[in-house]
C-alpha cells in the first residue's frame, strides 16, 4: 500500500511540474552555438563518386531551448553538398535532389545538441575542363544578420579513368565474362568486359578506377606504366586469359612515403580509415594459358588475394616473375599459386588472413632476397606464413595431386605471429616428386608438441634445409604498419649467402647489398632510438 502510494503521489507530481513548464516554447538563437568541428574535411572522391557520410555535432549549452531560424548550404539549392540533419532532409524547391540544403526552424533542448550529416557527389568536368584535381568548398550557415554562424566544408574532388562494364537502359549490368582457360571457353557470373584496344596501356596521367573484372584480350598485353594508380571497386580486379600477359613497370622511387614510380593497386575508397583495410577488392587472376607476365616496383594492396597464378608450371620462362614489390593486408591469401610457376626477388608480404605466400596442387617457386610474413590481427588464422602442398581436394574429398618440380626459398626471412610459420603438406605417391629446399633463411618454427614429423621436417637434411636460421628476432621496424625493414639487431643481418645477393644486388630500396648480404628483401638500418 505504502509503496502504491508513493508511485501515485510521484506521478501526480511528475504531471504538475510538467504541466507548469513552458515546453515547446523556444527563444531564437543568439548565435552562440558551438560546433564539434570548425571545418568539415571530406576527404578525397572521385569525381560522380559519391563520399562516405560524415557528421558534425551542433551543441546548443545554454540554460534555454532554442530554434534556429534557418540552416543551410550557402550555395542553397545549387550546391554539392547534401545534409540530413537528426533524420530531417529539409526543404524542396520543386526540382530531383533538391532536398538536403535548406533547413527552417530547427529546434534545439536547452544543454542538448543536433547531429548533422554531410555527403557530395561533384562532376569534376563541371568546375574545371583541364583539372585533374579539384578543391570543392562550401559553407554550412546557421541563422542569418549579426547571429550568423558558419562551419566550413572542403572536399578534393579527383578526376579518373573508369573502366565499367556495359549496362542496358535500366543500368542493369549485361556484361558478364565468358574466359578462355587454357583454350577452353568458359561461362562466368562475374561481371565486367575485355579491355579495348586503346585501354591497354594505363598511363601515370589519371588514376584508373575499375568496376568489375577488366580482362585483357587474348594475345595481348595490358601495360601499366611507372607511377599508374589502379584502384578496385568492390568485387573487382583484372583478369589476364589464354595467351595473354601484364606488364607491371614500376621503377624505384626516391620519396618512400609517396611511391611516385611505383604502381599501386588499392581499392576505390580514397578515406583514411580505408587505407589498411583488407579484402575491398578482388585480385589480380593469371588464368592458365597467361604467358609473360612481369610485375616491377608494385605495391598490392587491401585487397582478397593479391595475385592468384593458375596453371602453366613447365613453361621455360616463368609464368610469373615480380620483382622489388609488396603485397599487403590481403584478405585470404598475398599471393595463391596453382601448379604455376613463379620467380620472385625483393618481394614482400605481409598480414593475409590465411597464408601469405601459398604454392598449392605442385608447381615450380623460386623466392631470393624476400621477406614472407604474416603478423596477421584481424582474427584467428589457419594457415602459416609460407605454405607448399601437392594437391587439390575436390568436394568428395578426393585428392589430385601434381609435382612440386622445386620450391626454393634463398636468403629469404619467413616469420610471423604464429608457430610454425611454414607448412610443407604432402600427399605422398611414388609418381610425382615433391621438391624443396631454404637456404640461408630465417625461420620461425619451433615444433614443441612434436606435431611435425617426417622426412620433410628433417632439418638436418641439407638437400633441403641448408645453413637457415631458426626461431631467432628478425627485429622489423613495425609489422602493424606494414615496415619490414630490418634493424641492426636482426638475426638475419650479414647472415646472407653471396651467391645469392649476386643474383639480386640491390635490395628493394636500392641499396647495395654485395658487400655483406642481410637475409630478406631490405638490407638493415639503424632505426632512431625512441625517446
Amino acid at each position: 500500500m505504502t509503496r502504491f502510494l508513493y508511485f501515485s503521489l510521484t506521478l501526480v507530481f511528475l504531471m504538475l511540474w510538467s504541466s507548469c513548464r513552458k515546453d515547446f516554447e523556444f527563444a531564437p538563437s543568439t548565435g552562440s552555438l558551438q560546433f564539434s568541428k570548425d571545418t568539415v574535411y571530406l576527404d578525397t572522391i572521385f569525381t560522380n563518386i559519391g563520399s562516405s557520410t560524415y557528421n558534425l555535432k551542433v551543441y546548443n549549452k545554454s540554460d534555454n531551448d532554442i530554434v534556429i531560424p534557418n540552416i543551410s548550404l550557402k550555395e542553397g539549392f545549387n550546391s554539392l553538398y547534401r545534409l540530413s540533419i537528426d533524420g530531417m532532409l529539409g526543404e524542396n524547391n520543386g526540382t530531383s535532389g533538391s532536398e538536403g540544403k535548406v533547413f527552417e526552424n530547427v529546434e534545439v533542448l536547452a544543454k542538448d545538441s543536433l547531429f548533422i550529416f554531410i555527403e557530395t557527389t561533384v562532376d569534376i568536368e563541371n568546375q574545371a575542363a583541364t583539372a585533374n584535381q579539384f578543391l570543392y568548398t562550401d559553407a554550412i550557415e546557421f541563422d542569418t544578420g549579426n547571429n550568423q554562424q558558419t562551419v566550413e566544408l572542403v572536399t578534393l574532388v579527383q578526376d579518373a579513368v573508369f573502366i565499367f562494364p556495359d549496362r542496358d537502359n535500366t543500368t542493369k549490368v549485361i556484361d558478364t565474362l565468358t574466359l578462355n582457360i587454357a583454350g577452353e571457353l568458359i561461362v562466368t557470373d562475374l561481371q565486367g568486359r575485355e579491355l579495348l584496344s586503346d585501354e591497354l596501356t594505363f598511363t601515370n596521367e589519371k588514376p584508373y578506377v575499375i568496376y568489375g573484372f577488366a580482362t585483357v584480350p587474348p594475345n595481348e598485353t595490358l601495360t601499366i606504366n611507372a607511377g599508374a594508380r589502379v584502384h578496385f571497386h568492390d568485387n573487382s580486379g583484372i583478369i589476364v586469359p589464354n595467351e595473354a600477359s601484364i606488364n607491371v613497370n614500376g621503377t624505384f622511387s626516391n620519396d618512400q612515403d609517396l611511391l611516385e614510380n611505383e604502381v599501386i593497386f588499392e581499392g576505390d575508397r580514397l578515406e583514411p580509415n580505408f587505407s589498411e583495410t583488407t579484402g575491398q577488392w578482388g585480385t589480380i587472376w593469371l588464368l592458365d594459358g597467361s604467358i609473360n607476365n612481369t610485375i616491377n616496383y608494385a605495391t598490392i594492396k587491401n585487397s582478397t588475394i593479391g595475385i592468384l597464378s593458375d596453371g602453366n608450371p613447365n613453361e621455360t620462362k616463368d609464368k610469373l616473375t615480380i620483382t622489388n614489390s609488396q603485397i599487403y593486408n590481403s584478405s585470404s591469401f598475398g599471393i595463391l599459386g596453382r601448379n604455376t610457376s613463379i620467380s620472385a626477388e625483393n618481394l614482400v608480404i605481409n598480414n593475409s588472413g590465411l597464408s601469405s605466400f601459398a604454392g598449392t596442387l605442385g608447381g615450380k617457386y623460386n623466392f631470393t632476397h624476400s621477406t614472407l610474413v604474416n603478423y596477421w590481427n584481424n582474427g584467428f588464422r589457419q594457415f602459416p606464413a609460407v605454405l607448399l602442398n601437392n594437391f587439390v581436394l575436390d568436394e568428395d574429398n578426393n585428392a589430385t595431386i601434381a609435382d612440386l618440380t622445386e620450391a626454393n626459398f634463398n636468403n629469404c626471412i619467413i616469420y610471423g605471429n604464429d608457430n610454425p610459420e611454414i607448412l610443407l603438406d604432402e600427399i605422398e605417391d611414388d609418381n610425382v616428386v615433391f621438391n624443396f629446399k631454404f637456404t640461408n633463411c630465417l625461420i620461425r618454427f619451433n615444433d614443441t608438441n612434436n606435431n611435425y614429423t617426417g622426412d620433410n621436417y628433417n632439418f638436418d637434411d641439407t638437400l633441403k634445409y641448408e645453413g637457415n636460421i631458426f626461431n631467432k628476432e628478425p627485429d622489423f621496424k613495425d609489422t602493424d604498419l606494414n615496415q619490414l625493414m630490418i634493424g641492426e639487431d636482426s638475426a638475419a643481418n650479414g647472415e646472407g649467402l653471396a651467391a645469392f645477393s649476386a643474383q639480386v644486388p640491390v635490395d628493394i630500396l636500392n641499396t647495395n647489398r654485395t658487400g655483406s648480404p642481410d637475409l630478406g628483401a631490405y638490407q638493415h638500418v639503424a632505426f632512431p632510438e625512441e625517446d
